[in-house]
């Protein structure tokens, strides 16, 4: 009797996990046809390409008008900025254990969209 060989390469949880890491990563896993036929991939990478996009974002608006606030005072802004990092980091790590343990995490406004996409 021949023994079946392992599996090789990352599985789909991974993948999706992975594609949170870096926009460019998102982008890689979506060019490759190997990973861009997997609708749990697709979904994650685009997840994670918007949702990066989104943060970036905000945070160029948020600094700016922070910046013209002064009133406020240095102490409070940098409270409000790290208040601001701290919740995108929880979301940026609840999407990648989502995506580890083989759920699909979806956000609001983007994970809809992000579903749509992964089935095109």
């Amino acid at each position: 009797m021949k023994p079946t060989s392992p599996k090789t390469g990352l599985s789909d949880n991974s993948i999706g996990a992975l594609a949170y890491f870096t926009p460019v990563l998102a982008v890689f896993f979506l060019a490759i046809r190997r990973y861009n036929k997997r609708p749990f991939v697709r979904f994650h990478a685009w997840q994670s390409l918007v949702f990066n996009v989104y943060a970036i974002v905000f945070g160029y608006v948020l600094f700016f008008v922070l910046r013209y606030t002064a009133f406020l005072g240095p102490r409070v802004l940098m409270g409000l900025m790290c208040l601001v990092a701290l919740l995108v980091f929880l979301t940026w790590l609840w999407c990648v254990i989502g995506a580890w343990n083989g759920r699909r995490v979806k956000l609001p406004v983007i994970g809809d969209w992000a579903d749509e996409q992964a089935y095109r």
